[in-house]
């Protein structure tokens, strides 16, 4: 029985999830990628909360142009910004069963730059 790549890519997040967790002090960065957009938020797993989010939807990222990369490297720049706002430091990465490849990666980055510990 071939798996479909989406119920594969559910199986690999599941695998991450078991290892990956957030605490209020070091939240869990997760990330989100559709075919057109990407989405990250910072949870804490332990109250079940979300305590900051951006999207490639957020209004100052859709005005700006550029490919799917780029646009994601402006997301990980505006979570970063709103976590430090909210007194995050330092956080676990969840790349949710995507490879860290490409908007994965680039978001990552883009967080980094922006002050967020790995």
């Amino acid at each position: 029985m071939a798996l479909t790549k989406n119920e594969r890519r559910l199986r690999i997040k599941n695998r991450i999830r078991k290892v990956v967790s957030g605490t209020e002090t070091k939240p869990r960065l997760a990330v989100f990628r559709s075919n057109k957009e990407i989405y990250a938020q910072l949870v804490d797993d332990v109250t079940g909360k979300t305590l900051v989010a951006a999207s490639s939807r957020d209004k100052e990222i859709t005005k700006s142009k550029g490919n799917k990369t780029e646009i994601a490297a402006l997301v990980g720049k505006s979570v970063a910004e709103k976590a430090v706002k909210a007194g995050v430091e330092t956080i676990s990465f969840d790349r949710g069963g995507y490879l860290y490849h490409g908007r994965v990666k680039s978001l990552a980055e883009g967080a980094r730059e922006a002050g967020l510990k790995f």
